[in-house]
């Protein structure tokens, strides 16, 4: 009968969504990325190469016109003297064609993406690459893609849509919200961009910056990251739409991710946009890393998202749709993979959080239902900010040991559950003391 009434309920609300969105504001600011514009929509996942070289920055020079990048032209934003110049040399020996290039300050590299010379065939120029002394990497440029088909004593909100999120309701996140709803935690999702106007994020949204291209308005009209950031901290007791999982969380958003220009193909990055984002974070105090996408296994990324977590930072991925982890970022030790409950059989160390029929914020102001396990992610992410909020100093090792030990069976299916992790949390600083 439950189950009936739901439905009922959701047929009610989905014929008034729409109707239900306010006033729009003016939209907050999206930087854009540093360095020239390039269409990374044309760049050639098949073909075209990441290619590394040392990029020490020479000191300032004392005479008028210097700078710490040396004397890079806008092509080489933030390539030192010595970068330019051994990537001067390997296009004239090998001829090949640069398409853009980027500086990878925490890793003392600058990265291009290349062609291979015509009549030259990929394998074959990674391995004369590969030979080459002066070539710190070189690898294939890869596509990744984002995951996403299309009564206790709870804190009780006035959103009207909050009794129909699955995933709030299932992991008692209302229970666990007396305690935590994530003040002061900092959460960094790498995804397509984030309706900045949304009324239900624009909030809690510190930051936006675009690593794909310059526009703003689709920037705006993009929907998975809209989905994950509504799941993770959409606004709470504002009297409209929902609840997220860490209402005062802090979101910052990465748009490396974008809508392929074909009808239905869904969202799609690279590692040139992947790795932009990952050193962009870097630079912050983000204590969470959403990665509600995968693709295959790719050593700068790797080598950028290993030397996050060694900096403390608790990363979280959506488990693949085929249910294995062996690409990225998911297979990198030290991410928390996480996977839409009830879907491909979990494998030992494997979260699993509701990502079927989860209502989120949608582009335009509006909420829908979407599914994947790019949203049993966002589930995740937004109970670790719960946690962080109680205990700042926990390591993606700890949380992700307190998610396993607290979930508990919902509907006869184990899932996490972030009323249980917080009250394990406090059991343990309480014996602590």
């Amino acid at each position: 009968m439950k189950r009936i009434l739901t439905i009922l309920s959701l047929m009610m609300v989905m014929a008034t969504l729409g109707a239900c969105a306010p006033a729009r504001p003016t939209a907050p600011s999206v930087s854009a990325t540093q360095g020239p514009t390039v269409d990374v929509a044309a760049m050639d996942t098949s073909r075209d190469i990441v290619l590394a070289v040392a990029n020490p920055m020479d000191p300032p020079a004392m005479h008028a016109g210097s700078n710490l990048v040396g004397y890079a032209s806008a092509g080489h934003y933030g390539a030192s003297q010595r970068a330019i110049s051994t990537l001067d040399a390997l296009k004239s020996r090998y001829g090949i064609h640069e398409v853009t290039g980027w500086p990878i300050k925490t890793l003392d590299l600058y990265c291009i993406v290349l062609e291979p010379p015509p009549g030259m065939s990929r394998d074959a120029m990674l391995a004369t690459l590969s030979r080459d002394e002066r070539v710190q990497l070189a690898q294939p440029l890869q596509d990744y893609k984002v995951y996403s088909d299309a009564a206790r004593d709870a804190h009780h909100y006035n959103d009207p849509y909050a009794e129909l999120q699955r995933g709030f309701v299932e992991t008692d996140a209302a229970l666990a919200h007396h305690f935590s709803q994530g003040a002061g935690v900092h959460v960094a999702i790498i995804d397509t961009g984030v309706d900045m106007m949304h009324p239900d994020l624009r909030d809690n949204i510190r930051e936006a910056r675009n690593l794909v291209d310059d526009d703003v308005a689709a920037f705006n009209r993009d929907s998975h990251g809209t989905e994950v950031a509504g799941i993770i901290t959409a606004e709470g007791d504002n009297h409209q739409g929902i609840v997220g999982m860490a209402p005062h969380a802090e979101l910052s958003i990465y748009k490396a991710c974008w809508y392929a220009r074909a009808p239905g193909d869904g969202a799609h990055c690279n590692s040139f946009t992947l790795a932009k984002a990952l050193a962009a974070v870097m630079d912050t105090d983000a204590r969470i890393i959403n990665l509600s996408l995968g693709g295959p296994a790719d050593p700068l990324l790797n080598r950028l998202l290993a030397q996050l977590l060694q900096q403390g930072r608790i990363v979280v991925a959506a488990l693949p749709p085929k249910g294995n982890g062996i690409g990225f970022p998911s297979a990198l030790p030290g991410v928390i993979v996480v996977g839409a409950s009830g879907g491909p059989a979990a494998t030992p160390g494997m979260l699993s959080a509701p990502g079927k029929d989860i209502l989120t914020t949608q582009p335009g102001g509006g909420y829908d239902f979407t599914s994947g396990s790019s949203m049993a992610a966002a589930h995740v992410s937004g109970i670790a900010a719960l946690l962080l909020a109680i205990a700042p100093r926990l390591d993606g090792a700890k949380v992700n040991e307190l998610l396993q030990r607290s979930s508990g069976s919902t509907h006869g299916v184990e899932e996490v559950n972030a009323a249980s992790a917080v009250t394990a949390l406090r059991a343990q600083q309480l014996a602590a003391h």
